[in-house]
C-alpha cells in the first residue's frame, strides 16, 4: 500500500546548462510541492501505514531548510557563491544543479535518511520510502525512485557534500539532525 504526504516550500535557483537562458542565466524561484509516497505491505499497531505526526519533526525541517532559500550547486562560479551566501541568510549548498529533478533525488536521500533513523515503536517496521516527487510547476514534475536516488550517472548526493547555512540549522528542533544522519550513512 501506498501513502502520500504533501509539503510545499518557495525555493530560488539557476539550473546552469540547461536550454533555456533564462533558466540557466538567472536567479528565479517556484512554488515547490514536494510528495513523500511510503510504501508498506503491513500495518503498524495503530493500522496505519505510516503515522503522518512522525513527519512533523526531522523530515519537516529538512524540507523546510529549503523555504525561501536559494538552492546553490557547489559546481557553480565561485564568486557567485561567495555572493548569494554573503547576502542571503538562507542557503543550501548541494553537489548537483538545483534542478526539479535533482531536488527528487536529493530530498529522497535525505528523507530517506530520516526516515531510517525514526524509532518505529508503533510497530511499523516495514514502511519504507517509495518515491519522492518534486513538483516545480503545476505542469511538471520529477519523481525519482530508490534507484535513481544512487544512480552514479546521475551525479552523486554525499550527505556529506550538502551544507546549510547556519540560521537554517539554528532553528531546526534537534541541532544534530544532519550530522547524526551522515553519520548514520557512512
Amino acid at each position: 500500500m501506498l501513502i502520500r504526504k504533501l509539503f510545499k516550500f518557495e525555493n530560488a535557483h539557476i539550473v546552469r546548462g540547461c536550454s533555456t537562458r533564462r533558466c540557466s542565466h538567472s536567479i528565479h524561484g517556484h512554488s515547490y510541492k514536494v510528495e513523500l509516497l511510503l510504501e508498506a505491505h503491513a500495518f503498524n499497531n495503530g493500522q496505519l501505514v505510516y503515522d503522518f505526526g512522525l513527519l512533523k519533526t526531522n523530515v519537516r525541517d529538512l524540507i523546510d531548510a529549503f523555504d525561501h532559500a536559494v538552492a546553490l550547486w557547489s559546481g557553480d562560479d565561485p564568486d557567485y557563491l561567495d555572493a548569494m551566501r554573503r547576502h542571503s541568510e538562507r542557503w543550501v549548498l548541494i553537489p548537483v544543479s538545483p534542478s526539479a529533478e535533482q531536488f527528487s533525488r536529493l530530498f529522497f536521500r535525505l528523507v530517506d535518511s530520516a526516515l531510517s533513523s525514526t524509532d518505529m515503536a508503533d510497530g511499523g517496521a516495514d514502511v519504507r520510502l517509495h518515491s519522492v516527487i518534486v513538483h516545480e510547476t503545476d505542469t511538471g514534475y520529477a519523481q525519482c525512485f530508490r534507484e535513481d536516488a544512487d544512480n552514479p550517472r546521475m551525479g552523486r548526493i554525499d550527505l556529506d557534500a550538502i551544507e546549510f547555512a547556519p540560521t537554517i540549522t539554528a532553528q531546526w528542533r534537534d541541532s544534530d539532525l544532519f550530522e547524526r544522519l551522515k553519520r548514520q550513512a557512512a
